[in-house]
């Protein structure tokens, strides 16, 4: 049967988007289903971690996410201005920004820079302040450029699957593909059509972020704040509000967020009476809803992101979990699509995966736990707040909110098997990141080693091969990363670890057998 597309992706959001580019970037035909009609501009995440920005980086992107940032600190600039305007007591510019563990602040000037697990991102470290509505417009951009077929629009309204592919119905016609990738989102219209378990835990919070016009902020208190009624954040850019309350989930998440809403909440919280809403630029309910679906495949139906898991918005874990699905699985089924997946390369995706996103709901619990207007959550955050006035204890949690302790479990005794690859800087002025631009596996050969290059030689486009010295890091002797950044087999110089039957093994596992004729 003719196929419309290789893989149809519902949703157009940046997990979406993400997922859609890495599929265009190995040649697999893509259609993006969006029932939006322009780029969202509900406020949302405002922040990336390290292996997202590390993913981007990876693809060529870093300059566009710079600029980004770079008006994200000048609207927090711009914040700071109008408060210090407005007559608002004690306002300063704050120690560096490290993280948040349920609104209690990392101080970055607390942060042990010399830590090793901080050393591997290079340039990509220097990227965090990018606000989800501009990366969504990047990846839209980067998506039309790689000859992404985006439906803005249309809306997924059914799909009939079974061993030979997907028949998916749209507000528009029906599409048929080999495959179908659900990232749309929490309330997933694919995850529940398809029958995936989705078991968890039931919401105990309402909470609102919203940019507004209003009057009266100079009462409010900068940052996060805790009340006997809740919990509440104002800024860090003009007009920024978060409100939480431990009233149960909101009746119907749906009905358009009003003024007298936010205002209500806001003063309940902050017990601030004279603070008037007078207009919402963009504004979004969410609860502390947290369930994950066991596996992330049924069949030919996949899900990423928040389709496949939901939990709160604290410490901004959402979007970023969201990338990672994307870029673990990209390759993975382009892979099966282009027939040269090795057996069981796309049940690696929820294997790898799914643990991180269990992380991600227990962290997200806790930190509600420790919001509670209750003398036990306060006595634990009086605790945890001295705690984190450590270097020790700033260097765990910032290590954990940037994610730069994941590791994937993979085969192989080498420190850095299963983590990101690190951004070594080459001989010929070039870094690791600046290889991985095309979203194939990349062998590095850092020993002028023949032998380890005969063995990658049958492997056509589906792996680089690099001979290329290291001078910041002579231990190495070779690495062997996956297309979404991942070491899959690094060895030592002279070859103390990493055995040459381990890089055999790891080619094999990941790319499946070298070309007959090699």
């Amino acid at each position: 049967m003719k196929r419309d597309a290789d893989v149809v992706v519902a949703g157009g959001g940046p997990v979406g988007l993400m997922l859609a580019c890495e599929l265009a970037l190995a040649d697999v035909p893509v259609v993006v289903l969006e029932r939006l009609t322009e780029v969202d501009t509900t406020i949302k995440a405002g922040a990336i971690n390290s292996p997202s920005a590390e993913a981007f980086y990876r693809r060529g992107m870093l300059p566009g996410l710079a600029e980004v940032q770079r008006a994200a600190i000048e609207k927090f600039s711009s914040f700071l201005r109008q408060r210090q305007a407005a007559g608002a007591p004690g306002v300063q510019r704050p120690p560096k920004f490290a993280g948040h563990f349920a609104g209690i602040m990392l101080r970055g000037d607390l942060l042990d820079e010399s830590d090793p697990d901080f050393e591997g991102p290079g340039p990509a470290s220097e990227i965090g302040l990018v606000p989800q509505e501009a990366l969504e417009r990047l990846l839209a951009d980067r998506a039309a450029e790689l000859g992404v077929d985006l439906r803005r629009g249309v809306t997924l309204t059914g799909f009939d699957a079974d061993d030979d592919g997907v028949r998916v119905h749209t507000s528009h016609g029906s599409l048929q593909t080999g495959w179908l990738v659900g990232c749309d989102g929490g309330r997933s219209t694919v995850r529940r059509l398809a029958g995936f378990p989705f078991p968890g835990t039931d919401p105990e919070i309402t909470g609102h972020q919203a940019i507004v016009e209003m009057s009266g902020s100079e009462k409010l208190g900068a940052g996060w704040n805790w009340t006997g009624t809740g919990t509440y954040a104002h800024g860090p850019m003009p007009g920024r509000i978060l409100t939480v309350e431990f009233d149960g989930p909101p009746a119907d998440r749906e009905a358009p967020v009003t003024a007298e809403e936010l205002q209500a909440s806001l003063r309940n919280v902050s017990g601030v009476e004279d603070v008037e809403i007078h207009k919402v630029l963009s504004a979004t309910r969410f609860t502390d809803n947290a369930r994950q679906v066991p596996d992330y495949r049924a069949g030919r139906v996949l899900l990423a992101g928040d389709a496949a898991h939901v939990h709160s918005p604290f410490g901004g874990q959402g979007l970023n979990l969201g990338i990672g699905d994307a870029m673990n699985l990209g390759w993975k089924l382009a892979a099966t699509v282009r027939g040269w997946a090795p057996e069981g390369l796309l049940d690696t995706y929820t294997a790898e995966r799914h643990p991180i996103g269990a992380w991600v709901l227990e962290w997200t619990r806790a930190q509600v736990a420790l919001m509670r207007p209750e003398s036990h959550a306060r006595a634990l955050r009086t605790v945890l707040t001295e705690l984190t006035g450590t270097v020790a204890a700033t260097t765990f949690f910032a290590k954990k909110i940037s994610g730069v302790q994941q590791r994937y479990d993979l085969p192989g005794d080498h420190p850095l098997t299963g983590r990101s690859a690190p951004d070594l800087e080459l001989s010929d002025g070039s870094r690791l990141a600046d290889h991985l631009h095309g979203g194939q596996g990349l062998l590095l050969d850092l020993a002028d080693d023949d032998g380890l290059r005969r063995r990658a030689a049958g492997y056509g486009s589906r792996v680089r091969l690099l001979t290329a010295a290291c001078p910041g890091r002579p231990d190495l002797a070779g690495l062997l990363v996956r297309p979404d950044g991942c070491t899959a087999w690094a060895a030592d110089a002279p070859g103390s670890a990493g055995a040459p039957d381990d890089l055999d093994a790891a080619l094999r596992r990941w790319f499946g057998a070298p070309d007959a004729a090699a």
